[in-house]
């Protein structure tokens, strides 16, 4: 009798943990994947707003964050990285244990919010007539949004 108490007794942990897990499966997406969604994808999006607005002689100009150069692309292209691997979560495709996704999601948010402070801080000279636009703030907003939805993550790792 007290070796079945004792295996029954090794067994509990182990059925709470995958129940745990379970629930956490059928969670549709957690509090930090659905902000690394959202934030992800305003982005990736906020690459194709006016990063740069300009008057000229009755004319009004805006510059995409997408022609501001390799910068304005990488921060798509990092938008579209976190979108893609919340995607693939979701689908039940994990990255390999040692590469947490949060510690992934905080690289790309740290990337994003340094390359658009690059372009916050120095405007390229072609677009020398223009001052900062609203894309850009939204970009900047977002790329710490990518980085808020990585601490989340790691949380709920942790958890």
């Amino acid at each position: 009798m007290t070796a079945i108490g004792a295996i029954h007794h090794t067994v509990a942990p182990m059925d709470a943990d995958r129940a745990r897990d379970r629930r956490l499966e059928s969670a549709l997406l957690t509090l930090g994947d659905r902000l690394g969604l959202v934030s992800g994808l305003v982005l990736a999006v906020s690459a194709f707003t006016g990063w740069y607005t300009g008057s000229g002689e009755g004319v009004t100009v805006s510059v995409l964050g997408w022609h501001t150069g390799t910068l304005g692309k990488l921060v798509f292209l990092l938008g579209a990285a976190i979108v893609v691997l919340v995607v693939l979560r979701e689908l039940g495709v994990a990255l390999p244990a040692a590469v947490p996704e949060s510690l992934v999601s905080i690289t790309a948010g740290v990337l994003a919010t340094i390359f658009v402070l690059v372009r916050l801080i120095s405007i390229p000279d072609d677009f020398f007539f223009a001052s900062r636009g609203i894309g850009i703030w939204i970009s900047l907003a977002a790329a710490i949004g990518v980085i808020a939805a990585g601490l989340l993550q790691a949380s709920e790792e942790m958890a």
